[in-house]
C-alpha cells in the first residue's frame, strides 16, 4: 500500500486509473508496470525542437506564426523561468492536497496568455492563461483522444489551483508528417491548431478516487475491457505448461 505522503499523480496516472484501476494500483504500489510502448524517440526530438522554436519567439516577444495563422488572439506566456519549471518532468506545475496528503502535477509544453479584452471572459482585468501541448504524429489527421482532453483538463485545474485565471480552453498544436511531399533529407510537416474547451470540475474527484484506491491494501478488479487482463489470462495457462 502506498505511503499516502509519497503519492504523486500526473495526467498519465489519472488516465491509467480510468483505464484500469487494477493496473494503476500495481503500477503505483508495487512498481509492476504495463509493458512499455515502442519508444517515441522521434516525437521527443520534435518536442524538444518545438520548445526551442517557441522560446525563440517568446524571447523576442513576437507572436508565433501558428497563433497568427489560426487567429488565436494570445501571446506566449512571458515568464520563461516559471515555464521551465512547469515543463520539468520532475517539478512541473503542482498541487498538494492537505486532506488527501497527495500531490497532482503535470509537465506542460507551453502556455498561452490572453489579454482581458481578448479572453473568453472579458469581464475581469486580469490576464488569463491556457495550456498548449505539442503533438507530433505520423497519422494523416489530428486525432484528439480522450487522454488529451484529460491532460488539458488537468493542466487547467493545476493552473487555477496555483492562483492563475484561465480561459477554460486548451490548445493542441499538431505537427503531422506530410507523406505526400516525399523525403529528401527532411521530414515535412503540416501544422494544425485545435482548440478544446476544458472542464477541470471533475479532476479533483478523479484525483481523490485514484488516491483512495492506492491507500487500499489490495487492488481493485481489472476493468472489463483491460487488454492486459486478457493477455495475462491467455498467458498463464501457456506459462503453466512450460
Amino acid at each position: 500500500m502506498a505511503d499516502k505522503k509519497s503519492i504523486q499523480l500526473s495526467p498519465n496516472s489519472l488516465n491509467l486509473f480510468l483505464e484500469c484501476p487494477h493496473c494503476f494500483w500495481l503500477d503505483k504500489n508495487l512498481g509492476i508496470k504495463r509493458p512499455p510502448p515502442y519508444p517515441y524517440a522521434l516525437n521527443s526530438a520534435v518536442d524538444a525542437l518545438l520548445k526551442e522554436e517557441f522560446d525563440t519567439y517568446r524571447i523576442k516577444n513576437l507572436p508565433h506564426p501558428l497563433l497568427k495563422d489560426n487567429n488565436i488572439k494570445a501571446h506566449l506566456f512571458p515568464n520563461q523561468k516559471l515555464l521551465n519549471q512547469w515543463r520539468n518532468n520532475f517539478a512541473g506545475i503542482r498541487y498538494f492536497d492537505p486532506i488527501l496528503e497527495a500531490t497532482l502535477f503535470g509537465a506542460v509544453d507551453d502556455v498561452l496568455e490572453f489579454d482581458p479584452s481578448s479572453s473568453a471572459d472579458s469581464s475581469g482585468q486580469v490576464k488569463k492563461i491556457a495550456p498548449l501541448d505539442y503533438k507530433s504524429t505520423g497519422s494523416t489527421a489530428a486525432n484528439v483522444y480522450d487522454r488529451f482532453q484529460l491532460q488539458l483538463d488537468t493542466y487547467t485545474f493545476l493552473m487555477e489551483k496555483n492562483g492563475f485565471q484561465t480561459v477554460r480552453k486548451g490548445y493542441l498544436a499538431f505537427y503531422i508528417v506530410d507523406k505526400s511531399r516525399g523525403f529528401i533529407d527532411r521530414l515535412p510537416f503540416r501544422k494544425e491548431m485545435v482548440e478544446i474547451e476544458t472542464n477541470p470540475s471533475d479532476i479533483y474527484e478523479i484525483f481523490k478516487d485514484a488516491v483512495n484506491v492506492l491507500k487500499n491494501s489490495t487492488p481493485p478488479l481489472h476493468s472489463q475491457d483491460c487488454q492486459f487482463k486478457k493477455w495475462l489470462k491467455g498467458a498463464v495457462p501457456y506459462h503453466n505448461q512450460i
